[in-house]
């Protein structure tokens, strides 16, 4: 059972109503992420994710941590490369605390001074971190050679020196521009009434104030056939193949997923199978699709040794090619959709799940997934419309991304 409510400020809110559960899950996901950066703002999106836990007009840090740990919640957020999401999860009788917060958090950040300069060696901490994980880096690297200057080339936590040179003035003014009632979409999942959530959300949200939106989400081309390196002293050899893909919304999607599953993602997949299980080459290789508004890539990813680099590229390329040529077995495909039918229903047995299915899909999409529908276009894909969108993707010349020991040896 689905609600829907639109506030006087333009505020979407949607909720599903599970009252087997005695808990709920609550996001707000604010339309705002690397993508919709300038490159002189890269990073302002996830240093702001992190400055809302850092004090309201209401709350100190301290506050806001106390008040959710005293009833056993759960509170946290995300950057992404197309939205922003402050989320938390609670038992149903301390829903409306679960709101309070996140409201106050989302509308109320102080971005106090003092605050600020920690919480920047925080992220300067974590960009050393990704900096530290070759696994990590080696994704940043193939969003660099598939998208160059373009901002989904942008890593999300951004440059350490503009992160380092950010003042509060910087992240109030992108806050204000981008944190806006018409761009946010409020999503919960799990026990509740529709009346109290009407109400509550009118109370904490219905007072946000924002003019209307310029978002304008760029316009991205995916490039082809470039190539990022980075020598790191490590013990592995990373490399990532990047394709073109379908984007966010797109029937294409599904049969995209079917493929993904056959070639890398999952155990029985071709490429975990020929260049982990039968060569022992690699300790992980996978396969994934990622899809934004307008655009989308597909990805393979595998972890190596050094010595193994050009023998691993031939392998996947080998069996990228006797895909395409002979397609799948009757059975890869059989068993192929019945993971991808089974992982999604699986999914639905968590609220939060649920939650974040319906916050991405509104905010992107303009209307919430139907879970119905989404079973019925999984069912629906056939072999050939696997292969047509297999030709489509990996008949293209790849980007290559490597990072680690013996990297510079890939470069152009």
């Amino acid at each position: 059972m689905r609600d829907e409510w639109v506030l006087p400020n333009g505020l979407r809110v949607l909720g599903e109503r599970l009252p087997h559960l005695r808990s709920v899950s609550i996001g707000a996901w604010m339309h705002v992420g690397s993508m919709m950066e300038m490159p002189e703002e890269n990073g302002l999106s996830h240093f702001i994710e992190h400055m809302i836990f850092k004090g309201t007009t209401k709350r100190t840090v301290r506050q806001i941590a106390e008040e959710m740990d005293a009833v056993g919640g759960q509170l946290n957020a995300f950057t992404g490369k197309d939205c922003t999401c402050c989320y938390a999860k609670v038992i149903d009788e301390d829903i409306e605390l679960a709101i309070d917060i996140i409201a106050d958090m989302v509308m109320n950040a102080t971005m106090d001074e003092k605050e600020l300069d920690k919480e920047r060696g925080v992220v300067l901490e974590e960009i050393s971190m990704d900096e530290d994980s070759p696994e990590d880096l080696v994704h940043d690297l193939l969003a660099k050679a598939q998208f160059g200057a373009q901002s989904l080339g942008q890593p999300i936590l951004g440059p350490a020196e503009q992160v380092a040179a950010y003042t509060r003035a910087n992240l109030m003014d992108y806050k204000n521009k981008h944190y806006l009632p018409r761009e946010t979409v409020v999503a919960l999942a799990g026990n509740y009434e529709p009346a109290q959530v009407q109400a509550l959300m009118e109370k904490y949200f219905g007072t946000w104030q924002g003019g209307e939106s310029a978002l304008v989400v760029p316009k991205q081309q995916v490039l082809t056939g470039r190539r990022v390196v980075k020598e790191k002293d490590t013990e592995q050899l990373h490399i990532c193949l990047g394709y073109p893909g379908f984007a966010y919304g797109t029937d294409d999607v599904y049969a995209v997923a079917v493929m993904n599953n056959v070639l890398g993602g999952a155990m029985s997949s071709r490429l975990f199978q020929r260049i982990r299980e039968e060569l022992g080459m690699a300790y992980s290789i996978y396969t994934y699709p990622n899809s934004y508004q307008g655009i989308g890539t597909y990805g393979i990813y595998a972890g190596i040794s050094p010595k193994n680099g050009d023998k691993v590229l031939e392998e996947i390329d080998s069996e990228l090619k006797r895909f395409l040529k002979d397609g799948m077995t009757d059975k890869e495909f059989r068993d192929s959709k019945t993971q991808l039918r089974s992982g999604y229903l699986m999914g639905l047995e968590s609220s939060g799940s649920r939650m974040q299915a319906m916050g991405r899909s509104t905010l992107l999409n303009g209307h919430p997934t139907d879970h119905q529908k989404t079973i019925a276009a999984i069912e629906a894909v056939t072999p050939e419309m696997v292969m047509d969108v297999a030709h489509k993707v990996l008949t293209a010349e790849p980007s290559l991304a490597v990072a680690g020991k013996g990297a510079e040896k890939y470069a152009e």
